[in-house]
């Protein structure tokens, strides 16, 4: 018997949707028949996606998002709200990195990573949350109360890997977080879960795993080989569906054996 996860009706906030994970995010979430709303600095590629998403026959929506920004946070959402829909998934998808030792980590390098993978994610699940919780309360219109807030964490949160210290730091923050929120808001249906990656080719990195030291890293894991974008769509699409109403607080790791 076959089984499918639709999302048809849902309306869909991706955070760092211009490239890498967060694009493959957005297409996986229009395929499976979301309203995605598209969001980060970068618009002209956000635009881009959005052309495509639609050539597919998705429904895409293109907002400028600066996670470091509350007030661009603000904007963001209540244009989404108010132009598209109730938001009822949301991705919580920016993040940054830099590699180098603990010493060496200035003033600058610690709040670059923490103001987008700390201070930005919770402000972004903040901003949506408020808005889920309205609805669940009645404050707010909405065919759909309760919700979806899916965190982009990492395998660094659970594993400490060298050089990027800093870095798993953060992500250990928003597993937290995580946990945090779902005790909460899960009373109100507002599910939140994280998604911990592994190692996964993209664009950004994909220049590394060329390299001799990015190929000795491969080869130091379980399968010795890389994961893909798609690689989380299922996951991705079961965490965003009704069918996911029993899990709220998880801490999923998505990275082919390497952090345990």
């Amino acid at each position: 018997m076959a089984y499918s996860l639709d999302l048809s009706g849902r309306v869909a906030l991706v955070t760092g949707a211009s490239s890498g994970l967060g694009e493959q995010f957005a297409r996986t979430l229009a395929s499976a028949g979301a309203a995605v709303v598209l969001a980060s600095r970068r618009v002209e590629r956000l635009k881009s996606l959005r052309t495509d998403i639609e050539a597919q026959g998705g429904d895409a929506h293109v907002v400028n998002l600066d996670v470091t920004d509350l007030a661009s946070i603000e904007a963001a959402v209540a244009y989404a709200e108010a132009d598209i829909g109730p938001i009822d998934i949301l991705i919580n998808n920016s993040g940054v990195s830099a590699t180098q030792r603990l010493q060496d980590v200035s003033e600058q390098d610690f709040d670059f990573i923490f103001d987008t993978n700390v201070r930005g994610a919770f402000f972004v699940a903040q901003t949506v949350g408020k808005c889920m919780l309205a609805r669940a309360k009645g404050g707010l219109p909405g065919t759909y109360t309760g919700g979806r807030i899916i965190n982009i964490a990492s395998a660094a949160a659970l594993r400490v890997l060298p050089q990027i210290g800093v870095y798993c730091m953060s992500k250990a923050a928003v597993v937290q977080m995580t946990k945090a929120m779902a005790i909460e808001w899960g009373r109100y249906g507002i599910n939140v879960n994280a998604i911990c990656p592994g190692y996964i080719d993209t664009e950004i990195n994909h220049h590394h795993w060329e390299t001799e030291q990015g190929k000795k890293l491969v080869n130091m894991f379980p399968k010795k080989r890389l994961g893909q974008p798609q690689d989380l769509d299922a996951l991705l699409v079961m965490l965003a569906s009704p069918q996911s109403d029993f899990i709220n607080g998880a801490i999923i790791s998505a990275d082919d054996g390497f952090s345990i």
